[in-house]
């Protein structure tokens, strides 16, 4: 048998410190010249470089370990298709995850059709585009909102924010990544469609909240995004939101028909999160601009909402590296 496999730098360190031989030969006393002398003999016979890369690697295991856990956790909200009620679940994700204590950022990345504001009765001053153009930082850009939940506006009627370029889209990840420092959770709310921007989310992110309706439109669109996803980042962690389903039924039947696509053509499906019941509640929330969980908290469909809230891999969605790093990476 060979020797032992060294564990460590402490262990290559004892096996380089001892020496083969008769185990009853005296050995020097370390305090001593000659124990010096045999020690610096031992080592350098020992592959040294090994060591080296022992520390390297230790060196950056400790600080991908502090980037972990200090770097917010990131969940991206999309649908495929637009009115399938993706803001209106993002704003009271946000806004009950910010009730718990956390430090919550919305982003509305529905860059010139931007609604989350509306949704929450703010008035941004600033959007997206003021970052891109390098007006303004990304957190001063950031206002705050009910039970202080964090938003940054996507902007209203900018055509240019619809299809930014490579080099914009560049430019705004490096200027939005400090934001990860801030927060406990970051909500990115998605426009409809798979553009550039969506795409590079979805390569990044650990974690996909798909929201759907039962109409067959919204189930397509969904299950377009879905396979996107897939096809960019094959380790996502996808759960899949019926929304303003009549009843439990429909929110099943439309499960079922989405899952048998998905076996069909991908071989896995998300997983089920769950579904939210049309309600007028909602209706009456959206005029007033605020959330139905604090307009009606009773309401069926801002219970359903609390009960998605507590979704588990909301809890751990983070990232190896900056998300908005590996964003910018999936530019290229």
């Amino acid at each position: 048998m060979g020797p032992a496999p060294v564990r460590g730098e402490r262990d290559v360190v004892e096996a380089a410190g001892s020496s083969p031989g008769d185990p009853t030969a005296p050995r020097p006393d370390p305090g001593s010249r000659a124990g010096t002398r045999s020690t610096m003999i031992n080592l350098s016979r020992f592959d040294l470089g090994r060591i080296r890369a022992l520390r390297r690697y230790r060196a950056v295991e400790e600080r991908y370990s502090q980037a972990e856990r200090t770097a917010a956790r990131v969940v991206c909200v999309a649908s495929g298709k637009g009115g399938a009620g993706k803001s209106f679940l993002a704003v009271n994700l946000a806004v009950l995850r910010a009730r718990r204590g956390e430090r919550v950022c919305l982003i509305d990345f529905d860059a010139g059709l931007a609604n989350a504001h509306l949704l929450l009765g703010l008035a941004p001053r600033h959007d997206i585009g003021d970052i891109i153009s390098g007006d303004i930082s990304a957190r001063e850009a950031v206002v705050e909102g009910p039970e202080g939940v964090h938003l940054l506006s996507g902007g209203v009627g900018r055509t240019s924010l619809a299809n930014p370029t490579r080099r914009e889209l560049d430019r705004l990840y490096r200027r939005l990544e400090p934001l990860e420092e801030l927060y406990d959770l970051i909500i990115v709310d998605h426009g409809a469609g798979l553009g550039y921007s969506t795409v590079t989310h979805l390569a990044a992110t650990s974690t996909l909240m798909l929201v759907t309706n039962p109409e067959v439109t919204a189930l397509s669109d969904a299950y377009a995004l879905y396979k996107q996803a897939r096809a960019v980042n094959p380790q996502v962690r996808a759960g899949l939101v019926v929304n303003r389903a009549v009843d439990l039924e429909a929110a099943e039947e439309a499960r079922q028909r989405f899952d048998t696509v998905a076996n069909r053509f991908l071989g896995c499906t998300p997983e089920y999160i769950g579904w939210v019941p049309q309600d007028e509640a909602v209706h009456r929330s959206v005029q007033q601009r605020r959330p139905v969980c604090l307009t009606a908290p009773e309401a069926r469909s801002a219970r359903a909402i609390e009960a998605l809230s507590g979704w588990g891999p909301i809890d751990s969605a983070r990232t190896s590296r900056s998300f908005y790093e590996r964003a910018r990476k999936a530019l290229r």
